[in-house]
């Protein structure tokens, strides 16, 4: 099996580049910087925050990496200490050495992470790809997992055409010129493009060769196994990756403990599209208050 890496050394120098400018420009504040080693590779973490406390681990969409999550990084460490990951296999920092085929690989990537980390509960928070490693992490490791925030998760369906269609279409609007760019992330629905140093970084990645496998859909069984841990599934009600009123319904079925919560006015790019929100469910969660369960 393949692994996830640069086409060459001048694509990888390229990204190298772009990258250590998008983290001077973006992180805000101090933070700590490491290389874990693990059975899969190198995988690079920022710590900031408070030294002692359950952390908050924040794991990025597909084709991101720790930078994803600059604007949440001040607000949810006042009080916790966070952890942002370069996800194994994604473009960024860390560095693969070994394929991750399925969940379970990449369940066991984490682990392997947060124990060399020496963290023994944590407050999981993944986007989209990296809800799928939360929460296959939680299937299959369950004992690290203090509570669980997926942003519009990977899992819950096959990827189709219209999510193929928003990625090419936000790909094409984030070249586009800057006075532009406002009208066509309405237009097409991916308030990310805005982000210019990070789209700047995701052109530097063209030459990186991603080798990670696409998200089969959890089974019945996979959900049930979640247990009561507690949880938040947080929806965009115009997600292009699935049908969200359809992935609520069965999150509700399958996990009773669940708070599910379909977002008005966000798509899939639900980290940009309503960051207060997202804050403020995150930090909600991590404190044990669960109030939330918004049906359609």
């Amino acid at each position: 099996m393949r692994i996830s890496q640069f086409k060459n050394d001048r694509a990888e120098n390229r990204f190298r580049t772009a990258y250590e400018q998008a983290l001077a420009e973006l992180w805000p504040g101090p933070h700590s910087a490491s290389d874990v080693l693990t059975a899969f590779g190198t995988t690079r973490v920022y710590r900031t925050g408070p030294q002692s406390g359950e952390p908050i681990v924040l794991l990025p969409g597909s084709g991101g990496n720790a930078l994803m999550w600059h604007r949440y990084v001040e607000p949810l460490s006042r009080r916790h200490p966070l952890i942002a990951v370069d996800t194994i296999g994604e473009p960024g920092a860390s560095v693969q050495t070994a394929p991750i085929a399925d969940g379970r690989d990449g369940a066991a990537w984490l682990e392997e992470l947060l124990a060399a980390l020496d963290v023994s509960s944590a407050h999981l928070v993944g986007c989209s790809y990296g809800g799928w490693f939360a929460l296959s992490h939680r299937i299959h490791h369950p004992g690290r997992t203090a509570s669980l925030t997926l942003l519009d998760s990977a899992g819950f369906a096959p990827f189709g055409p219209r999510f193929y269609a928003w990625l090419i279409a936000g790909g094409l609007a984030s070249a586009a010129p800057r006075p532009l760019r406002p009208r066509l992330a309405r237009l097409v629905g991916n308030s990310a493009i805005l982000e210019t140093e990070l789209m700047r970084l995701m052109r530097a990645s063209t030459g990186f060769r991603r080798a990670l496998p696409v998200p089969p859909v959890f089974t019945d069984d996979e959900l049930h196994r979640m247990g009561d841990v507690p949880s938040l599934f947080l929806l965009g009600a115009r997600s292009a990756m699935h049908d969200s009123r359809q992935v609520a319904d069965r999150i509700r079925a399958l996990v009773p403990s669940a708070r599910v919560e379909v977002v008005p006015d966000a798509g899939h790019a639900l980290p940009t599209d309503r960051p207060d929100l997202v804050t403020d469910r995150i930090l909600h969660l991590a404190a044990g208050v669960t109030p939330y369960d918004r049906r359609p």
